[in-house]
C-alpha cells in the first residue's frame, strides 16, 4: 500500500512537471522574464463650455503627443539626443525634461512633445525601435474656437505646475499624467472639479523591456461635465468689434433676472496660446502692451465712476425727502466750499435747475448741494443698495470690490478723519469712490427694475426658477424721477448724450453719461482755458463712461461701457453703448433708420464695415430670440 501511494505521488509531480515544462514552457518563460502589470491611467475628457444657446466656446480635440519613460529608455540623455533627430524638439527642451525627470519618479512617463504634426508623428513611429522608452499618445487637447472673444470670461487651461500641486489638498492621480492640463483662470479654473471629470484605468502586462503583452482590464474613464453659460456669442463678438482697439470694456446685462449677457474686455489674447504654454515673445507683448490685455477690465479694473453716480445721490437724496421734484438748485459755475472752490463742467454754469434737468444736463453744483443734504453716510448707504463697493459672486479672477468710502472706511484706511471736500468729490464719483463696470451694470439694472438684481454667467438648470430678486424698497417716484431725468440724458435737445438717441419705435434708451479725471486740473491749467482732451496725451484724458437700460418703458437689458482715456462719456462711450442696444433688440445689425436721420450717412458706412469683422450669423445663434 505504501508502495502504491509512493508510485502515485511521484505520478502526479511528473505530470505536474510535464505541465510546467512542455505545455506551459511559453507562458512561464514570459513570467520569467520579469514580466510585471502596469496600471494606466485614461484621461477624462474635459467638460465643454456653452452659450446660452449651446453654441460651444471651450471644446476638445484630438491630438498626439510624445512621452518617455526613464526606466525604460537606459541613458535619458541618450535616447532624447536621437529623438531630437526626427523630431524638433530644441536644447532647451531636452534641459528641461531631464530636469523634470530629477523631480519625477522613474515609471512616470514625461512629456516630451504635444500637439505634433501627423508627419511628426510618423517619423517617431518608424524608429520606434531605436527609441526605447519613447510613446505616442493620442490625447484629447482643449480649444477655444472663438479665439480672443471669451479669454477673460472663460480663461483658459494650462500645464500642472508646483504652485498648483501645493494649492491643492489631495492629490488627483491626473495631476501626474504627461500634458495634463487644468484651469489657469476664471470660469475654467473655478468650475475645475466639474469640468476635469474622473480618470478610468487600464491593466497591461509588459515585459522587462517595457513592451505591452496584452491588456489585462480596462475602466472607461468618466468624462467632465458641460457648463452652460449665460453668454450669447453673437452679442459678445459684436461687443468686441464695436469696441475695437480702444482699451475698453463693456458688459450687457439682463435686468429681468441678472443674466450677463456679453462680458468684454479690450483688447484681449487668444487663450490657445497658453494651453501648451506660450511662447517668451508673446507673452512679452501682451504682458508689456499699455492697453493691458491681460487684465479684464469689467471685474478687475476699478475706475472713478464720474457721473454716473449722481443717480444715486438722486436716490439717496429723494428717498431722504432733502428735496423734491420741483425744487431748484442755482448753478453759477462752481460753489465755494469751506474756503475752496468746486467747478461745474460747464464754466458758465447751468442756471437754475431742478433734478430732472441736473440729471439731464450733469450738472456738478447741484449735486454738491445734494451731497451736502445728503452727508456721506447717506450716499455710501445708498450707493450699497445699488451694488457699489461690493464683490458680486461670480466665477472670474482677481475681481475688485471697488470701493463704496464712508467716514469710518477713510479712518481705518487713511487714519484720517473725513472732509467735506471728500463728500463733495464722492458726489460727482471722484475722490475715493471706484467701480467696476460690472458694478456701474448691476447698479443701472437695479435702477431699471428696482430690485436687487444679481448677476450670473453660469445659466441655471432646465426647469429652474429665476430667483425671486428682493424689491430695493425704493418709492416709485423717486425711481421714475431718475428714470425720467436717464430718458431726458438720451432724448432730450439739452441731454449730455442727445447724439447718441434712438428714433426707432419701441427701442428710446434711457442713460447717464460719466467722465472721470485721471489727473487735476490745476488753477493755472483752467486760467489759461482747459485743453480739449483730444490735445492731451493719452494717458491724461478722461476715462469716458456711459450706463444704460432699455426699452425705457419696459427694461430688459442694462449696458455698460468704459472707454479708458477717452474723452468725454457722451462721445466715446454712450454711441458704443447704443450700439450694443441695437443690436440686441434687433437681434442682429440694425439698420441706419433707427438712428436719427443726419447721422445715417456715417452710420450705414460704420456698419458696413462692422458687419465684416463679426461672424456671420448662421455660425453663432442665427435666428434665436432675445430674451
Amino acid at each position: 500500500m505504501m508502495g502504491g501511494a509512493q508510485i502515485a505521488i511521484i505520478g502526479v509531480l511528473g505530470l505536474r512537471m510535464r505541465q510546467l515544462q512542455i505545455r506551459d514552457a511559453k507562458q512561464y518563460r514570459m513570467l520569467a522574464e520579469d514580466n510585471r502589470i502596469n496600471l494606466q491611467l485614461i484621461a477624462p475628457a474635459r467638460g465643454r463650455i456653452l452659450d446660452r444657446f449651446g453654441d460651444v466656446l471651450a471644446d476638445n480635440r484630438p491630438t498626439y503627443q510624445v512621452t518617455i519613460v526613464r526606466e525604460q529608455a537606459g541613458d535619458l540623455a541618450s535616447t532624447l539626443r536621437q529623438l531630437q533627430l526626427v523630431l524638433p524638439i530644441t536644447d532647451d527642451d531636452i534641459a528641461e525634461i531631464m530636469k523634470s525627470s530629477e523631480k519625477t519618479s522613474a515609471f512616470v512617463p514625461l512629456s516630451v512633445a504635444e500637439d505634433i504634426t501627423w508627419e511628426d508623428l510618423a517619423r517617431v513611429a518608424v524608429n520606434a525601435p531605436a527609441l526605447p522608452g519613447v510613446n505616442l499618445e493620442t490625447v484629447l487637447q482643449r480649444t477655444y474656437p472663438f479665439g480672443s472673444d471669451f479669454a477673460h470670461t472663460i480663461g483658459y487651461v494650462g500645464r500642472v505646475s508646483s504652485g498648483d500641486l501645493e494649492a491643492v489638498e489631495t492629490t488627483d492621480p491626473l495631476l501626474s499624467l504627461p500634458g495634463f492640463k487644468i484651469g489657469k483662470t476664471s470660469i475654467e479654473k473655478t468650475f475645475e472639479k466639474e469640468l476635469r471629470g474622473a480618470q478610468g484605468t487600464l491593466a497591461v502586462e509588459v515585459n522587462a523591456t517595457g513592451r505591452v503583452m496584452r491588456d489585462l482590464k480596462q475602466t472607461a474613464s468618466i468624462s467632465g461635465e458641460d457648463l452652460h453659460l449665460t453668454l450669447d456669442h453673437h452679442l459678445q463678438n459684436f461687443t468686441f468689434a464695436r469696441l475695437g482697439d480702444q482699451s475698453a470694456a463693456a458688459v450687457v446685462m439682463d435686468v429681468r433676472n441678472g443674466d450677463i449677457l456679453a462680458s468684454a474686455s479690450a483688447p484681449s489674447f487668444d487663450p490657445n496660446l497658453f494651453v501648451n504654454g506660450i511662447s517668451s515673445r508673446d507673452y512679452g507683448l501682451l504682458r508689456d502692451s499699455e492697453y493691458r490685455p491681460f487684465a479684464d477690465k469689467t471685474v478687475q479694473g476699478a475706475y472713478p465712476p464720474g457721473s454716473t453716480v449722481k443717480m444715486s445721490l438722486a436716490l439717496a437724496a429723494l428717498e431722504a425727502e432733502v428735496v423734491k421734484e420741483q425744487d431748484t438748485v442755482a448753478c453759477p459755475g462752481f460753489v465755494e466750499i469751506a474756503g475752496r472752490r468746486f467747478h461745474c463742467w460747464k464754466r458758465g454754469g447751468h442756471g437754475r435747475v431742478n433734478l430732472q434737468a441736473a440729471l439731464r444736463e450733469s450738472c456738478d453744483v447741484f449735486f454738491y448741494e445734494m451731497a451736502q443734504r445728503v452727508g456721506i453716510e447717506g450716499l455710501n448707504a445708498m450707493n450699497t443698495r445699488l451694488g457699489l463697493g461690493q464683490k458680486p459672486d461670480l466665477p472670474f479672477s482677481g475681481m475688485s470690490a471697488g470701493v463704496n468710502p464712508s467716514r469710518l472706511w477713510k479712518q481705518e484706511k487713511q487714519g484720517s478723519d473725513w472732509l467735506i471736500g471728500d463728500t463733495i468729490n464722492a458726489s460727482i464719483g471722484q475722490g475715493f469712490v471706484l467701480a467696476t463696470p460690472m458694478q456701474l451694470a448691476v447698479m443701472t439694472a437695479r435702477i431699471a427694475s428696482g430690485r436687487a438684481v444679481m448677476p450670473r454667467i453660469v445659466k441655471p438648470m432646465i426647469g429652474s426658477v429665476d430667483p425671486d430678486m428682493e424689491p430695493l424698497g425704493l418709492r416709485s417716484s423717486s425711481l421714475a424721477l431718475v428714470h425720467r431725468g436717464m430718458f431726458d440724458v438720451v432724448n432730450s435737445g439739452r441731454g449730455t448724450a442727445k447724439a447718441s438717441r434712438i428714433v426707432a419705435e419701441g427701442q428710446p434708451m434711457a442713460g447717464k453719461t460719466g467722465s472721470s479725471q485721471v489727473f487735476s486740473i490745476t488753477a493755472e491749467e483752467r486760467a489759461a482755458g482747459v485743453r480739449s482732451q483730444a490735445d492731451l496725451p493719452w494717458k491724461r484724458r478722461d476715462h469716458a463712461l456711459f450706463t444704460a437700460f432699455a426699452p425705457f418703458d419696459k427694461p430688459e437689458i442694462a449696458v455698460s461701457v468704459l472707454v479708458e482715456h477717452g474723452g468725454g462719456g457722451s462721445t466715446a462711450a454712450a454711441p458704443i453703448a447704443r450700439d450694443l442696444v441695437l443690436f440686441y433688440l434687433n437681434g442682429g445689425l440694425p439698420t441706419p433708420e433707427a438712428y436719427p436721420a443726419d447721422q445715417r450717412g456715417r452710420i450705414s458706412t460704420d456698419l458696413q464695415r462692422l458687419s465684416s469683422l463679426i461672424l456671420p450669423p448662421d455660425t453663432v445663434n442665427g435666428g434665436h430670440q432675445r430674451g
